[in-house]
């Protein structure tokens, strides 16, 4: 099966040390700048970006005179927190001058980055590779040394020990996204004949950082399959998934949409289809208008529909005009969202016509309006490790 080369965007923590949330009450004439930041925090949770602006810009206007007054490390705060905004908005570029805004020698930037600033700005810098790598590892550095402040205050309290496992999670996320330049056919460092040596030291620190990190291992599973090491990688990213399969979907250790995706992309690249669908099916329980989550379900159960046929044998009880039947309807609901959503992924798009034009060729239409709602009930793990799965060729 040829890897799948569809892009996503890495999610980082959206601020440095955001307070906890603080009610505004309708007796507040005048709500504090931790009242404003909280309520910031909390839409950017929600997902509503417009109020949220909103909101951190009432604490970018208010000078640092008085007591209702914006400290230099409120306004960074805030800066932060609008590149984030910025970012989700879709105006990269003004999200790009504002996390530069935390940087010296602009007046009100902090001594010291912000290092979600520099993850932010690594991943914004996709046509400097060396300079998504220096931001990588300046991200690094800064949060190496919030580690070591955070150690003499380990088991002290709970709030210390989940501080320590954010830190030590971006750490990871850091050297992830080293690794995944390293690996990126599009740069020129993929062919240096040190590429496969620095990315195996890169995620030896990432797992001394933060020993059994799912992403860690993801990582290394992708290393492995590139590498043509396919036992390898289905023992990491099984390892990996092993840690979050059973999480409820809102539990705060549930991998972000992007890191599931990839999961479920290892799994197809694996052809391991029932824990990709599982994987999937979580995606979309969380979000059923994520147009990649009905891509990748709608190839599944093309490569699953191709394996039937070949064979003459159901899989899971599903004969093989019935899986490529769930693959028309997948890949027509990623198709329609593609287009309302205008995503910019047009080589998925792309992909997704020519396996609806392979399923019209073998005669299978589209569910009718309702029909795949009344017929779906969700994928069941039934095997322990889906060894049932074949290899199969993308037709």
């Amino acid at each position: 099966m040829g890897r799948i080369r569809t892009k996503s965007k890495r999610t980082i923590p959206t601020v440095t040390n955001a307070p906890a949330s603080t009610p505004l009450t309708a007796t507040t004439q005048v709500p504090s700048i931790q009242s404003l930041l909280s309520k910031a925090q909390e839409l950017i949770v929600q997902c509503d970006y417009d109020l949220a602006r909103k909101f951190i810009q009432r604490v970018l206007v208010r000078d640092g005179d008085g007591a209702a007054g914006a400290s230099k490390t409120d306004r960074s705060q805030a800066r932060e927190m609008l590149g984030v905004v910025l970012l989700e908005l879709g105006e990269v570029d003004k999200a790009r001058e504002t996390f530069l805004a935390l940087f010296p020698p602009h007046p009100d930037a902090p001594s010291i980055p912000p290092p979600s600033a520099h993850l932010y700005l690594a991943q914004l810098s996709e046509e400097d590779p060396h300079g998504a790598l220096n931001h990588y590892q300046a991200a690094v550095e800064i949060l190496q040394v919030q580690l070591k402040g955070k150690e003499p205050a380990r088991n002290a309290d709970r709030s210390a020990d989940d501080d320590e496992s954010e830190i030590r999670s971006n750490i990871v996320r850091a050297y992830a996204g080293m690794v995944e330049i390293w690996m990126d056919p599009t740069y020129d460092l993929c062919f240096d004949p040190s590429a496969e040596k620095t990315c195996e030291n890169l995620l030896e620190l990432a797992l001394q950082a933060d020993p059994g990190n799912p992403e860690a291992l993801q990582t290394l599973a992708s290393v492995r399959m590139s590498q043509e090491r396919p036992d390898d990688a289905k023992a990491c990213i099984e390892q990996a998934w092993l840690k979050w399969k059973d999480l409820e979907l809102d539990d705060p250790l549930m991998p972000p949409l992007p890191s599931r995706l990839a999961t479920a992309k290892l799994f197809l690249e694996l052809s391991l289809f029932t824990p990709a669908l599982l994987v999937l099916q979580g995606v979309l329980a969380t979000d059923d208008q994520e147009v990649e989550a009905w891509y990748l379900e709608g190839w599944a159960f093309f490569l699953m529909a191709e394996q039937a046929r070949e064979t003459g044998q159901s899989i899971e009880g599903l004969s093989w005009e019935e899986l490529a039947k769930d693959s028309r309807d997948c890949l027509e609901s990623c198709r329609n969202l593609h287009m309302s959503q205008e995503h910019p992924d047009s080589q998925l798009l792309e992909h997704a016509m020519e396996l609806i034009g392979n399923l019209d060729k073998l005669g299978i239409q589209p569910s009718l309006p309702g029909e795949a709602e009344e017929e779906d009930e969700g994928w069941e793990d039934d095997s322990e490790d889906g060894d049932r799965d074949g290899d199969v060729e993308m037709a």
